[in-house]
């Protein structure tokens, strides 16, 4: 399997470190906004060709599917260029930033048949693999989830500090990996609102927002979310169900009593991108529907696509 990936930086090089640990594939091509970044990640991961644009990895006949880790505001338009020209693409989470897009990236995949996979993380997570299989189990039902989505991003910075070129944004990004985790946990989402607080006077968006969801099941969850937190950063996931408590943060999971569980044997890895990559690989090999295909994920997208109406009513 030939990869290409275009957004090298911190979040790239994740995929990059899991795709050397899968069998068969060979990372051939890497994209970014400059060409020394793409050149510099391209002799650390052995790829044979680097540039500045997309179209110069689609136009190549050793590709056979790309991984988009570029910002939100590119990823329909690229997911879909990368389909017209045949390839396989794996778009980081978010898939698009407008329900319209989401839209039209389904049916591209659907016109084409290619695999289209949405990076939506948490699904692989071991912590959150094994409540999945609890509740497959029937072993467990979600009766709430309460969630924190805490950042200090005051500035444009990625993940290591560095300068952004593009504003993230807490309702189609951060918010995303809830939306969907919540349905995928507990069923469809049959109501939502959503809060914001001030908008930043330079980067435009809303730095805190609350978001109340309602399953089909009748479970509930409360999720937060800050780009003003500055404390301990990242995402941190209760569950609250009939039989148990569970908290998640990444890939550890721990008792309501802060007992670690042992996930370790739930999958072949720990890494929840590697999971996530192997996923995708193993879906274009096989000819099947990936887990969080844009198809299984594309509700998520309405959900945020109406709390967006909310707030800017």
């Amino acid at each position: 399997m030939r990869i290409a990936l275009a957004g090298a930086g911190a979040f790239g090089e994740k995929h990059l470190d899991g795709l050397k640990l899968i069998d068969g594939v060979e990372i051939v091509s890497i994209i970014s906004r400059t060409g020394e970044q793409a050149a510099a990640v391209a002799a650390k991961y052995g790829a044979k060709h680097s540039s500045t644009e997309l179209d110069d990895a689609l136009a190549r006949d050793d590709v056979d599917a790309v991984i988009l880790c570029t910002p939100t505001q590119m990823h329909a338009s690229q997911a879909i260029a990368c389909m017209n020209a045949g390839k396989h693409v794996q778009v980081e989470i978010p898939l698009a930033d407008s329900w319209a897009d989401s839209e039209a990236v389904l049916a591209k995949s659907k016109e084409t048949g290619l695999t289209c996979m949405v990076g939506h993380t948490r699904r692989f997570n071991p912590s959150h693999q094994y409540v999945h299989n609890k509740i497959a189990a029937g072993e467990f039902n979600v009766q709430q989830m309460d969630v924190q989505t805490y950042f200090f991003r005051r500035r444009n910075i990625n993940a290591k500090g560095e300068a952004r070129s593009w504003t993230d944004h807490l309702l189609w990004h951060h918010a995303a990996h809830t939306v969907d985790l919540f349905a995928y946990q507990a069923g469809p989402i049959v109501k939502a609102n959503a809060l914001q607080g001030p908008i930043h006077p330079e980067l435009g968006i809303a730095m805190d927002m609350s978001i109340q969801l309602l399953s089909a099941s009748g479970a509930i969850c409360t999720l937060s979310l800050s780009f003003n937190n500055d404390g301990p950063l990242g995402t941190y996931f209760r569950y609250i169900g009939d039989t148990a408590t569970y908290l998640a943060r990444y890939d550890d999971l721990f008792s309501g009593k802060e007992e670690q569980i042992d996930v370790s044997k739930v999958d072949v890895s720990m890494n929840g991108i590697e999971l996530q990559d192997r996923e995708f690989i193993s879906a274009i090999r096989e000819g099947r529907e990936p887990n969080s295909s844009v198809g299984k994920v594309l509700d998520c997208y309405r959900v945020l696509g109406d709390l967006e109406k909310q707030l800017e009513g």
